[in-house]
């Protein structure tokens, strides 16, 4: 019961608040703007129905999953994966859609992992996230966009990678929850001015 009323909150919640929730097509556009181009054309992407519900809005069929825009944040995320980082991904939703916080989906992925009822690839696998201020709900057209990158690599260390647990400098590629099933290699870009 508490599943569906946190879906019947999560669709109010969309339509409520003034925001629209763009077409299908437009949802698809912003969601490829994380995506390698060569990839694009037979991407999958997750996004929202009219009423709010996320859904598949086109199936895939090579290795990428992409996941629009949230109409009820401000600004514009959209993110793309390889995907064998989907377990890890669908299994964060879900905990999320039953209202855990980012410390209980951690832990609880965390001890699914180590208990193997959740699988993480075992190759590196990569997360591209493109935000943006603004957009065009219309055309999606985004202006002054900027990609970040994600490789997951689960349990790697400074010592296993060589590379450190924090950002040195701009866009040196740094760990990010090393030894854990959530480890990953972070290459924040230098934004242009």
């Amino acid at each position: 019961m508490k599943h569906i009323l946190t879906l019947v909150v999560l669709a109010v919640c969309h339509l409520s608040n003034g925001q629209t929730i763009p077409a299908a097509d437009v949802q698809i556009k912003l969601a490829l703007l994380a995506c390698p181009e060569e990839s694009r054309e037979k991407a999958m992407v997750y996004g929202y129905s009219p009423k709010g519900d996320f859904i598949v809005l086109r199936k895939g069929e090579n290795e990428m999953v992409c996941l629009t825009d949230d109409p009820a944040l401000p600004g514009i995320n959209v993110s793309c994966y390889h995907k064998s980082l989907e377990p890890f991904m669908a299994r964060g939703r879900e905990l999320k859609k039953e209202g855990k916080s980012f410390q209980e989906v951690f832990d609880i992925r965390e001890q699914e992992v180590k208990a193997n009822k959740l699988l993480m690839p075992k190759q590196p696998a990569t997360l591209i996230v493109f935000t943006a201020d603004s957009y065009d709900p219309n055309t999606g057209e985004v202006k002054n966009g900027y990609s970040r990158f994600v490789i997951y690599i689960a349990y790697a260390t400074p010592e296993s990678t060589g590379l450190p647990s924090k950002p040195g400098a701009p866009g040196m590629p740094w760990i990010m929850n090393p030894g854990t099933h959530r480890a990953h290699i972070m290459i924040d870009p230098p934004k242009k001015n």
